[in-house]
């Protein structure tokens, strides 16, 4: 799966694994404080999910685009000049075709033409404070629209945690598998079966839990729920990373369990929890909800 999910692990994975650590109070709390930094500066960046204006499905053949309501892909009027271009889409091959005037452009170079999903390998293409590039889930291609001065990014004012607790850093045990696959559905309801490397065996208070990891086992990329969704964090589930250790061990440290991207932008496209990471236990650690996009 990863090639679905690898955006999310290129952009995340740098900041949210750390090595691991003996627990002391205050530089533990320190070092979460210091990680947590880092994952607001990650959502305020010009990659971050704080500035998505928009997501876009192309049709086959022609995809008109700018301000104006008339085309198949509408931009904000007031950030878009009314007519920027067309979008092709030909069996897989996406291509720009910029009007004369657009001022459409691929770093510091205008375009006129260009090939912007070469290899699946989006091309970021900018127009005054928008940026946009395309992303492909299953077999549908969309454009996925930024706005530098989104009203997302300018409301936003942090988020709430759960204090810092000993207790929610919990080693865990890898049980690796060959050829194991994770059925993980998107919020767009699309399906797909996922590689997996394994499973994470852990205990809470003396009960044992499990958890499906996608990725590798240097990025291991959970999806998970649990009894706190209901009221105190985001009802679709959580995210959390780790890695496996020489000894076949894992930390699972619930103080970085994160919001999906959708918590911040109804323009995301989020994997939900596998049925399996539903845990039967309110984990109350990490990030709690963000804003109303459910």
């Amino acid at each position: 799966m990863m090639k679905k999910y690898s955006y999310y692990l290129l952009l995340l994975a740098g900041i949210y694994l750390l090595p691991a650590f003996t627990f002391n109070d205050t530089a533990y709390e320190e070092q979460i404080q210091q990680w947590h930094q880092k994952r607001i500066e990650s959502l305020k960046a010009e990659s971050g999910w704080l500035n998505l204006a928009g997501l876009f499905w192309l049709d086959e053949g022609k995809n008109t685009f700018g301000g104006d309501s008339k085309n198949n892909v509408v931009f904000p009027a007031d950030k878009s000049n009314p007519f920027l271009g067309e979008i092709w889409l030909d069996k897989g091959k996406v291509i720009l075709k910029a009007s004369p005037d657009a001022a459409v452009f691929n770093g510091d170079e205008p375009v006129t033409e260009l090939d912007i999903f070469p290899d699946e390998k989006p091309v970021t293409l900018k127009h005054k404070s928008l940026r946009w590039f395309i992303i492909k889930r299953g077999d549908k291609y969309a454009v996925r629209l930024r706005d530098l001065e989104s009203e997302y990014l300018k409301g936003f004012t942090g988020i709430e945690r759960y204090p810092v607790q000993e207790k929610w850093l919990v080693k865990a045990r890898f049980e690796a598998t060959t050829g194991k696959k994770v059925s993980i559905t998107d919020i767009t309801g699309r399906t797909a079966d996922q590689e997996s490397p394994g499973t994470l065996i852990f205990s809470v208070n003396g009960k044992e839990y499990r958890l499906d990891a996608v990725g590798s086992t240097k990025n291991l990329f959970i999806i998970f729920a649990d009894q706190t969704n209901k009221k105190e964090t985001y009802g679709a589930g959580r995210f959390l990373y780790t890695s496996v250790e020489e000894d076949g061990t894992a930390w699972l440290d619930f103080n970085k369990s994160i919001n999906p991207p959708c918590a911040f932008s109804p323009f995301a496209t989020c994997p939900l929890p596998p049925k399996q990471n539903k845990l039967a236990l309110a984990v109350s650690a990490g990030e709690k909800r963000y804003g109303d996009h459910e």
